[in-house]
């Protein structure tokens, strides 16, 4: 299933309007986040000093509906159910229902955010959407490439990267990925690599779903692509907003024991 962004008179006046903030979510993605302002951004929100507890947060995400996203309609904490439980079905490890659970987790952010930083529930341009690497050109192929052309680092042809540095030595374009990834980080968490790569680089469909990133890569990041791509199926396509899992006490029971395994219940924010 391809996700579809395209205003045609076929649609009816909320799919447009929903495509219309869709539209106008990336191009302000890209013209406000290039190399420079996307270190302003890390900087100012991956700073973990205000500890509270997990479920708490989670619970937040009842808060917050992806404007980026065309599929679904849902806050993300159900969306968060439905992609764990797939995973669960197929018998994939523990760690993998986990990472299912907590991937978009980093949308969170809107707690400590602002619409000037594109970081409130209104404003989702630095939480939402396929990510990018900053500091070089942005590719064709990536979602709604029309709207490359309105930031900094690509019109100007800047690139700081050599071949083979590795994805980790790249500034990916902020959002709830690399948010969540740092703040696991921060809180010593006990998850595979496999499920570092799936957090942190879920958004980049550039670099996972197509090869325009691979003049980047490392070995690792070659290692890890398959997971990733693993992972992405039970992201994008579990999505149903009319077959919503509901959560039960036996469900957060099960939950919360992979949390205290492998995170922690008390955690820094």
């Amino acid at each position: 299933m391809k996700r579809n962004y395209d205003i045609n008179s076929k649609l009816s006046i909320d799919e447009i309007k929903k495509l219309n903030i869709i539209h106008n979510t990336y191009k302000t993605q890209r013209e406000k986040i290039n190399y420079n302002f996307n270190n302003y951004l890390i900087d100012k929100y991956c700073f973990f000093n205000s500890e509270s507890n997990f479920w708490n947060l989670f619970n937040k995400l009842d808060n917050i509906v992806d404007l980026s996203d065309p599929d679904t309609s849902m806050p993300n904490s159900l969306h968060a159910l439905q992609t764990s439980e797939a995973i669960r079905k197929d018998n994939h490890p523990d760690w993998m229902v986990l990472t299912g659970l907590i991937h978009d987790m980093g949308k969170i952010i809107y707690i400590k955010g602002c619409p000037e930083d594109g970081t409130s529930v209104d404003t989702q341009w630095s939480i939402v959407g396929d990510t990018f690497i900053t500091g070089t050109k942005i590719p064709d192929n990536i979602v709604l490439s029309e709207y490359n052309n309105y930031n900094y680092d690509h019109v100007n042809n800047i690139n700081i990267y050599t071949d083979n540095c590795g994805l980790d030595n790249c500034s990916v374009s902020f959002g709830h990925d690399e948010y969540l990834y740092r703040l696991l980080k921060y809180n010593n968490h006990k998850l595979p690599l496999e499920a570092e790569y799936m957090i942190r680089y879920h958004s980049l469909y550039a670099w996972h779903s197509s090869d325009s990133y691979d003049y980047l890569e490392n070995d690792t990041d070659k290692i890890m692509k398959p997971w990733v791509k693993l992972f992405n199926k039970y992201d994008l396509y579990t999505k149903n907003d009319n077959n919503v899992v509901e959560w039960n006490n036996e469900l957060r029971e099960y939950y919360t024991n992979l949390v205290c395994k492998y995170i922690n219940q008390d955690i820094y924010i």
